[in-house]
């Protein structure tokens, strides 16, 4: 399987790329975010416990199940004034 991951501010920053193709097999956002996590180093910013996340651009959650071809976002929560 094979997925497109896309990352915004913060995260973009942190991980010097604005996205990455990633290879495995995986049922779920949140499996895809683990295997980001499980890289280490500057990944470990996608274990925030309240990142947000997109599939083929649609606001989900990481119970979402992705299928290949697909085109994941994280991005940190947005907040507002």
């Amino acid at each position: 399987m094979n997925i497109n991951v896309v990352y915004f501010a913060r995260y973009r920053e942190a991980l010097d790329t604005d996205g990455e193709k990633l290879e495995g097999t995986f049922a779920t956002l949140d499996e895809v975010r683990q295997a980001l996590v499980e890289k280490g180093g500057s990944y470990a910013v996608l274990a925030e416990q309240n990142l947000m996340c997109a599939r083929n651009e649609d606001l989900c959650k990481l119970d979402e199940p992705v299928v290949d071809g697909d085109v994941v976002a994280f991005f940190p929560p947005v907040t507002g004034g």
